[in-house]
């Protein structure tokens, strides 16, 4: 099996690269950083050219790996297959990232291809259950339980994956500008809650295209923001740079747990 990542931004893309080859398929605009492998450039409005060139290439396995936000799109430079299929993406562009993720994958299982999550590429990425740093606390456990259920309230809305709690108070939730976003407000609002960081999967999230991930600088803003625990999914979410964030959550005094 020939295989190809999708790549954004982040460290994800080549973490995947050591678990074996790959070609990278880079888009125009999309911030990235350069790997050693075989490179297939892209872009948005040119999906049938995009297929066209894995194929040539061999490629039967696909996984999307890195942030990506939605692009602009040039409709003068569409070609004659993503014409066709412009009436099916259309209408997600409105939606929420799960509904427009899921088209996504619809269409390029129609093209052949199958799709592959990160963690089935790197299963040693996946987050297990229990304390991985720092000391925990009935207090912090309690915030993370607030947190929790109001993620599990609002994920068939598929609003975010992240919300933050502080003293049974909910501090904020991620919405479309982000976790830095929200991190930014929790920094501005409440600069010394103490506060638990909580991420999770949404309800039906297709965990091949949107896995959840956690790295070192996830860390370094939780404790910038001045909260004082992490609590993210036993089993999924991703955690980059295993050592580094665990290094980076006991050199500043953060909790960092997995829960199932």
């Amino acid at each position: 099996m020939t295989r190809a990542i999708l790549s954004g931004a982040g460290r994800l893309p080549a973490l995947l690269l050591e678990a074996g080859p790959a070609h990278i398929v880079q888009f125009e605009g999309v911030p990235s950083t350069p790997l050693d492998a075989p490179l297939i450039e892209a872009r948005f409005e040119q999906l049938g050219g995009l297929f066209e060139a894995l194929k040539a290439e061999g490629v039967t396995e696909l996984c999307l790996a890195g942030a990506m936000t939605r692009p602009i799109l040039d409709p003068s430079a569409f070609d004659p297959r993503t014409v066709e299929l412009m009436p099916r993406i259309l209408p997600t562009l409105s939606r929420g990232d799960d509904a427009l993720l899921s088209t996504i994958v619809s269409i390029l299982e129609d093209e052949g291809f199958s799709i592959l999550g990160a963690h089935h590429i790197r299963p040693d990425l996946l987050a297990e259950e229990g304390v991985l740093a720092g000391m925990m606390s009935d207090a912090k456990r309690s915030d993370a339980a607030r947190a929790r259920a109001v993620l599990e309230t609002l994920s068939p809305l598929d609003v975010g994956q992240v919300a933050v709690a502080s003293k049974g108070q909910i501090l904020a939730i991620e919405t479309a500008p982000g976790t830095d976003a929200m991190l930014d407000f929790v920094a501005k609002q409440a600069p010394s809650s103490g506060g638990v960081f909580v991420k999770r999967s949404k309800q039906g999230q297709d965990l091949r295209v949107d896995m959840p991930s956690i790295g070192p600088d996830t860390v370094r803003r939780a404790d910038e923001a001045g909260l004082s625990g992490l609590c993210i999914e036993a089993g999924g979410v991703l955690v980059l740079d295993r050592e580094d964030v665990i290094s980076e959550a006991q050199a500043r005094g953060i909790a960092l747990w997995a829960e199932a």
